[in-house]
């Protein structure tokens, strides 16, 4: 190892957990449990379902979104794995483990923040689905799924700052980031 590289390890070593793989673990994990449940288990809509082109009533259409929908698992499953490699990359650093209210935390805003980015850009910007498509698309189930995420959000937010004080309790002081 190169003295550079000595050096950053030795300044992260004891230093308190980084909110990044909790985030990152959040997104992949919303978007594993939106794909899941509204995709396949309810089936209320698919990634293209309210295009016009690719209606989910034809063998087309739904081949087409199952193949979108497919796509979007990978996604999820990118940002999981990101969130893994994080984790392993502090843990080697030497910083401290999250607490479990930490961490969750971190999960919950990462599932907010999924929510409020997928239900802005794919259900208001794009239009390209929104949550109950099987309904016609209504908004209110849009605006509740928003409103969902910003709970998520401020719920993980707070939940991560408790955490962040009772690894205060146990010798470091939390750092702004």
């Amino acid at each position: 190892m190169t003295s550079a590289a000595t050096s950053s390890v030795a300044s992260t070593v004891g230093q308190p957990p980084s909110k990044a793989a909790g985030i990152l673990h959040g997104i992949g994990l919303g978007g594993f449990v939106d794909g899941i449940v509204l995709h396949q288990i309810l089936q209320w809509h698919h990634m293209v379902s309210d295009v016009g082109d690719y209606p989910v009533t034809t063998v087309a259409g739904l081949e087409v979104n199952t193949m979108a929908d497919g796509f979007f698992h990978v996604a999820s499953w990118l940002f999981v794995v990101g969130a893994s490699i994080v984790t392993l990359a502090q843990w080697r650093q030497g910083r401290l483990a999250p607490s479990w209210t930490f961490h969750l935390g971190g999960v919950l805003v990462g599932w907010g923040l999924f929510n409020v980015v997928e239900g802005l850009v794919d259900h208001q910007l794009l239009g390209v689905h929104h949550v109950r498509d099987d309904l016609g698309g209504p908004l209110s189930w849009d605006l509740g799924f928003l409103a969902l995420g910003l709970a998520l959000v401020v719920g993980g937010w707070l939940l991560q700052r408790l955490g962040e004080r009772q690894l205060g309790h146990q010798g470091w002081t939390p750092r702004p980031e």
